[in-house]
């Protein structure tokens, strides 16, 4: 363990150094051109017609974003060059998939679930748990990565999705190597289910780049029109279509599930895109949620940035995710849907992990089969804590104050019932502020 430890710090002292040189160089401040990246994704994929897919505004804004913000070391313009290009290229096999079938988008996705919340509330343990039914499906890591065959001639299964899966284990064994403390933090293998957030960042309109760059100016771009979530959510359920037109004879009737914090900020796309969506809540006590996102996003930005400042993305997780919950305590339990909002708890998911799941089931007129509880059960018995590593979170790491944090968030707490957490006790110096006035009812959990 210590050779290999002593060979990680060797690797990373490395990089820093060739980043310094390629600095002091000028050459990591050039900008990363879009028409490069287009013209490199149509000679991989032999295509050229992107259709109508509008891509080109967020594209421009996110690379010019990189190129005067984030920062980036040398792996993260490798890392963002090949993430592009690769967006591109499936935009292209996909234009030409519809065009060789057009009974692709024909296909339709019924009362989708949608589950959403502040994030590291447990919304991925939900979310895998109910991807032990056999009548639920989710897009899948690989899926999100490469959801075509290398050639358009390979079936959508056999060896080719094989020779896929492994691709984008190894590509995950590279990223634990680059952030070795990723895997505890948040476990993810190339089966594993994905957040939606892989899917809408094909058209350049997510907050998964706002997460693995500091690109204050593109986060900016997307929140100042809300209409700019709907291109997103259109092409998300065109991906969809594509898995499912991919998915074996005889695979029957199925429900998605689908799980992003980011849908918080798309309801009215979702709305708008899935009208009979069911959308699933979970709550935790938020200042849990800030210690441990605050820490996963350094996590996936070290690797491609010459510069951190913890300090800043405590601060901007607490800004971002306030707003999430001042989202949701403005829906309550109404989203427009034909079905009110279910609501979860972490401290019951945790507690009862399949009954949990049941009562999400029922909320919504479901069945959950034996057979289904039965494999839920099995999941948590191999995993108890969903895989996760147990992390002890400084406040002080990401300058958030535990008694500040616990005020500003006190009325989405109240509002839904939260129960606090106990947290380590080392806050940040200082006095916090007055506490905001408490909502006015309180919803029970």
């Amino acid at each position: 363990m210590k050779q290999e430890t002593d060979s990680l710090t060797i690797q990373i002292t490395g990089l820093r150094v060739a980043d310094r040189i390629a600095s002091s160089l000028g050459l990591l401040d050039r900008p990363i051109l879009m028409e490069e990246l287009i013209g490199l994704a149509r000679t991989r994929a032999r295509l050229t017609d992107f259709g109508d897919v509008d891509f080109a505004e967020p594209l421009r804004v996110f690379l010019a974003s990189c190129t005067r913000e984030a920062e980036l070391g040398i792996v993260g313009r490798m890392a963002t060059r090949w993430d592009v290009v690769r967006f591109l290229t499936n935009l292209l096999r996909m234009q030409a998939a519809e065009q060789s079938s057009p009974a692709i988008r024909t296909g339709r996705i019924t009362r989708p679930i949608f589950i959403t919340g502040l994030p590291r509330s447990g919304t991925t343990f939900l979310h895998r748990l109910m991807l032990e039914d056999a009548a639920n499906r989710a897009p899948l890591v690989w899926e999100t990565i490469y959801p075509f065959p290398d050639t358009p001639r390979a079936a959508g299964y056999g060896a080719r999705r094989d020779r896929r899966i492994t691709r984008v284990t190894r590509q995950l064994k590279v990223f634990e190597g680059l952030a070795p403390e990723f895997r505890a933090l948040h476990p993810l293998e190339a089966t594993s289910p994905q957040e939606c957030s892989e899917i809408t960042a094909h058209v350049f309109r997510s907050l998964r780049f706002d997460t693995n760059y500091h690109i204050p100016s593109y986060r900016s771009w997307m929140d100042a029109d809300v209409g700019r979530h709907l291109p997103a959510y259109r092409f998300h359920k065109r991906f969809l279509q594509h898995l499912q037109y991919q998915d074996p004879p005889g695979r029957g009737a199925l429900r998605w599930v689908l799980k992003c914090p980011e849908h918080l900020f798309a309801l009215r796309a979702i709305r708008s895109v899935y009208p009979d969506a069911c959308l699933v809540f979970v709550h935790r006590d938020p200042v849990k949620v800030l210690l441990s996102q605050a820490k996963l996003t350094e996590v996936l930005r070290r690797p491609f940035t010459r510069r951190m400042d913890t300090r800043s993305i405590g601060r901007d997780e607490s800004a971002r995710w306030l707003d999430g919950a001042h989202r949701m305590m403005d829906i309550g339990d109404d989203a427009g849907l034909p079905d009110p909002v279910c609501h979860v708890h972490h401290i019951d998911l945790i507690a009862d992990p399949v009954s949990t799941v049941e009562s999400v089931y029922r909320h919504f007129g479901l069945c959950l089969t034996l057979d289904a509880a039965a494999a839920m059960e099995r999941s948590v018995a191999r995993a108890p804590n969903g895989g996760y590593g147990k992390h002890d979170y400084r406040s002080e790491d990401h300058g958030l104050n535990v008694e500040a944090e616990r005020a500003r968030f006190r009325p989405y707490m109240l509002r839904f019932g939260i129960t606090p957490e106990t947290v380590e006790p080392r806050p940040v110096q200082g006095p916090a502020p007055p506490a905001p006035a408490p909502a006015a009812r309180s919803v029970p959990g």
